[in-house]
């Protein structure tokens, strides 16, 4: 599988996208006006402790507080038995107000929701993952062969002992890396360490320690591995400092780092900028003509698979299957490419074959297995729906590049002309039972005016009979559709 990693930079914005067989697979974007949090590590105070939530809220001095769980708290001395959940003790004694603590963000912002924090901090290089005053070597599930974990795991065992009383977490990336890159990974996690630790004592409340890496970089140090085969880039200056980081942490790649100097726009290729519109839209097609349709609400995401024009070759129950083996490859990249997290729930189509629908959950696992993100799937219910999570720290693609409509108030429908027209015939009952006057004077948009003028005109009659006043009515064409004034003459 090819894949490549294009970087488009402006003046006020960053996008990177992972294209993989030429088709657009995960955007990640920052903007000069709200750059995320994740990763970065602060000087907190405690501004409220609530034992009844097992919480606190811990001013990082952004916008609105963040939230501390009891569940996020490290503690020295509180042992983990394995395959035992010890008891969270109360939040009144590991944090009290007023008091400061270093955090780390684990979920940026989300809504009305503030950021979500850890003490339990962790600094991630590209090979491993730093656990200050840990003893845990842990290996990534995703190297599943058992020789190669336990090489990585006494490997990293052995180096330890050189580079001081941490834990590691040994990523995915780090399979078949030599002995000289976890070194040099360790010794530079280490520095930074002993920055935070320096910091630390001289910090206020509110302030940042630790910032994690701008985005470019990031995404080579998360996205970066041996089926890359070209890293573009349309800014000299980031050009320099990736191929910086590079010769530092990656050198048998920089020669994968690409200057991108063509006249068309990075993000024209692979027609990029036409697939992230087309993630904003609730329905995606299916090659076959079938299609999904994808509701975000504040709780839950729904994924509801349709046949469509999709009419088969054979049985309806092999049309159903091949509908809904196809509609999992694009569900997958969906859930990526809008980042959509929380909870999923997935309507496939009703299959009886139980043969098929084995067949479909084995082909969403495997579906999901190239996620950067954890996810979990349940099994199919009774209703034939498939439950899944997937973990979400960043805001989705939907909610960064969109807002609530101003028309429909985030409705997503509105009030037909016929409704809105019976609304002001009541309108103008009551108002002329509350109020005297000769005349009434209807403001409303040009639709629902020429729907009473063309469709109602026996029905306004009638009604000024009943009243005894005339009514007159105007087109007001910045009033929307749901929008109307009764006024006094």
């Amino acid at each position: 599988m090819s894949e490549e990693i294009l970087i488009n930079v402006s003046p006020t914005e960053t996008r990177v996208a992972v294209v993989e067989n030429g088709m657009l697979q995960e955007v990640s974007l920052e903007r000069n006006s709200h750059v995320g949090y994740l990763g970065n590590i602060y000087q907190g105070r405690v501004c409220r402790v609530l034992p009844g939530m097992q919480a606190a809220f811990i001013d990082i001095g952004l916008e609105r507080t963040a939230f501390l769980h009891a569940s996020d708290i490290y503690k020295v001395g509180r042992e983990q038995v394995p395959d035992q959940v010890l008891p969270e003790p109360p939040i009144a004694s590991l944090v009290r107000e007023g008091e400061t603590v270093i955090v780390q963000v684990i979920k940026d912002p989300l809504g009305t929701k503030g950021a979500r924090l850890t003490t339990n901090l962790s600094i991630p290089s590209r090979f491993l993952v730093l656990l200050p005053n840990s003893d845990t070597i842990a290996v990534s599930l995703r190297i599943e062969d058992e020789e190669e974990r336990q090489r990585l795991q006494k490997l990293v065992g052995i180096l330890r002992e050189h580079k001081g009383p941490h834990g590691y977490i040994v990523r995915t990336n780090a399979e078949s890396t030599n002995e000289f890159a976890l070194s040099a990974d360790m010794s530079y996690l280490g520095k930074i360490w002993e920055s935070i630790v320096a910091q630390s004592p001289a910090s206020k409340p509110g302030e940042c320690i630790y910032e994690d890496l701008a985005l470019p970089l990031r995404a080579l140090r998360d996205h970066m591995h041996a089926d890359v085969e070209k890293v573009r880039i349309d800014s000299r200056q980031e050009f320099d400092q990736m191929l910086a980081f590079t010769h530092r942490f990656l050198p048998e790649w920089s020669e994968r780092i690409e200057f991108y100097t063509a006249d068309r726009p990075i993000f024209d290729l692979y027609g990029i900028e036409d697939e992230i519109n087309n993630a904003l839209h609730r329905k995606t097609l299916l090659k076959s003509g079938g299609h999904l349709v994808i509701d975000q609400t504040e709780a839950m995401t729904t994924i509801d698979v349709n046949t469509g024009s999709y009419v088969g070759h054979r049985t309806l129950e092999e049309t159903i299957y091949k509908t809904n083996l196809e509609a999992v490859q694009a569900l997958a990249r969906q859930l990526r490419l809008r980042n959509l997290g929380g909870i999923i729930i997935i309507d496939f189509i009703d299959m009886d074959d139980e043969e098929h629908k084995h067949q479909v959950m084995l082909a969403l696992e495997r579906a999901l297995e190239r996620d950067h993100a954890k996810t979990k799937v349940c099994a199919i219910s009774e209703l034939g729906l498939i439950e899944m999570t997937r973990k979400r720290t960043t805001e989705s693609l939907g909610h960064v590049l969109c807002e609530p409509c101003s028309v429909c108030s985030g409705r997503g429908v509105m009030k037909s002309a016929d409704t809105v027209v019976l609304e002001v015939f009541r309108e103008i009952m009551r108002s002329s039972r509350q109020f005297e006057a000769d005349r009434l004077l209807v403001v409303a948009s040009s639709s629902v005016v020429d729907k009473i003028l063309d469709d109602q005109s026996t029905t306004v009659a009638e009604l000024e009979e009943v009243i005894g006043k005339t009514i007159r009515f105007q087109r007001e064409d910045q009033y929307t559709q749901e929008q109307f004034d009764v006024v006094l003459l």
